[in-house]
């Protein structure tokens, strides 16, 4: 009953039965999203970010099989070595510890290994230790930096091309700006280490983003295409677009969400530190807010962009402009007589004149008073009506025609031909 239940809101959003208005409460997100960017850059400025041995360069150390994680044998081994140096100590999983230094020279490194092992209960050849230069770490971080923006700059070109329309170029890098932000604020809160995964985390998410929003804006194209030959502006063509791609933007969050969010568990929990851990949250965070841009940031910023092309505002106008009735025959849909309906007394004759009323018993009689005239018994051979005018004017009706034996009815305002009655006939 549920999943039919979502099948059918689905179905609702896309044919417009049911609607949220999105575009028009854009004020809102932009509160919401502006909130969580500044707290991101606040935590970005106070905290700061926390380059990995990769970028920062430095001895590293690993030691392996121990029998505890804990943390202070291995800063109490380092101290005894170099009493300023305070070392990043990290669990790899539950049988190793990570110690990770500044720059040290190779009797110091020597020193901290045997340390490492004394202090760990393990043999020295299960401490192993690797160096890594700064200048490494400054050419990954420049290519880094240089991908990103090779990046952007071909997802501007791209998307002008495709879209033939630079403004929906600028509302999906804006909503990628978004994401970014939101994705470095969290590193920074949380305090993990920043390293090359972390890099390929973030360049992935901005790909998942721009995905999500390639496709809301092909349909807002699609409804647009029409911009002023429907009743919809443009604003309303784009909020029916997001409300049609609604639920395939749910459906491919959760199920981008489930395997990531599984990845930052095991990462966590059951491996501990490593490359598998800094992927996951990046993707984890980027996917979330890349799934809140693509809906309530993209397409609204593209509206407010939109709306000032001179195009779109003649087109708005046309939609909005009261369009006229087009004028219907009177005459298009003539009624059908039958032979038993009753005749009704002209409503163009004088209520007061006793020929007025009800036609009916005229006709049976064939002397009775009827809304066009009085039939004698001689008319009633020839079946020609004798026009009485009431009102001292004929109707179209009432009008004789030369050469013709028409009454005076008018229905449809022609006259028509006038039949005896059944029990007068061959008499």
């Amino acid at each position: 009953m549920a999943a039919a239940g979502f099948a059918q809101w689905g179905n609702d959003l896309y044919t417009g039965r049911t609607s949220y208005d999105i575009v028009g409460r854009r004020r809102t997100w932009y509160a919401i999203a502006l909130a969580i960017v500044a707290l991101s850059a606040l935590l970005l400025l106070v905290k700061g970010l926390n380059p990995g041995i990769e970028f920062r360069g430095g001895s590293q150390f690993t030691v392996s099989g121990v029998q505890t994680t804990d943390q202070q044998p291995a800063l109490d081994a380092v101290a005894e070595v170099s009493a300023e140096e305070v070392p990043r100590v990290t669990t790899v999983g539950d049988s190793a510890v990570r110690v990770q230094t500044a720059e040290l020279t190779s009797e110091e490194v020597v020193e901290v290994r045997d340390a490492l092992a004394s202090a760990y209960g393990v043999g020295e050849d299960e401490v192993t230790s690797a160096f890594i230069g700064p200048s490494w770490g400054e050419d990954v971080s420049t290519k880094a930096i240089t991908g990103l923006f090779v990046f952007l700059a071909l997802v501007a070109l791209v998307m002008t091309v495709y879209f033939r329309a630079w403004r929906m170029a600028a509302a999906a890098l804006l909503a990628l700006g978004h994401d970014l932000v939101i994705t470095v604020g969290i590193y920074a809160l949380v305090g993990w280490e920043v390293t090359p995964a972390t890099v390929i985390g973030f360049l992935t998410i901005l790909g998942y983003s721009l995905y999500d929003t390639v496709v809301v804006f092909d349909k807002v194209r699609e409804n647009t295409a029409e911009l002023g030959r429907t009743h919809k502006t443009y604003a309303q063509a784009a909020n029916l677009a997001v409300n049609q791609t609604l639920v395939r933007s749910i459906n491919t969050s959760i199920v981008a969400l489930l395997p990531v969010g599984a990845l930052l568990y095991a990462g966590i929990f059951l491996i501990g530190s490593g490359a598998l851990k800094d992927l996951a949250l990046a993707l984890f965070v980027g996917m979330a807010a890349g799934a809140y841009s693509s809906i309530f940031i993209a397409t609204p910023l593209l509206v407010q962009l939109k709306e000032r092309e001179p195009g779109v505002k003649t087109g708005d106008a046309q939609s909005l402009a009261p369009r006229p009735r087009p004028d219907v025959d009177r005459f298009a849909q003539v009624p059908t007589f039958t032979e038993d309906m009753p005749i009704h007394a002209d409503p163009g004759a004088d209520p007061g004149d006793p020929g007025a009323g009800d036609a009916t018993q005229g006709r049976r009689t064939g002397g009775g008073s009827t809304a066009l005239g009085v039939l004698d018994e001689e008319a009633t051979d020839d079946r020609v009506a004798r026009p009485v005018p009431s009102s001292g004017r004929l109707t179209a009706g009432e009008r004789s025609v030369p050469g013709r034996r028409m009454s005076g009815s008018t229905s449809a305002g022609r006259p028509q031909p006038t039949r005896r009655p059944r029990s007068q006939r061959d008499k």
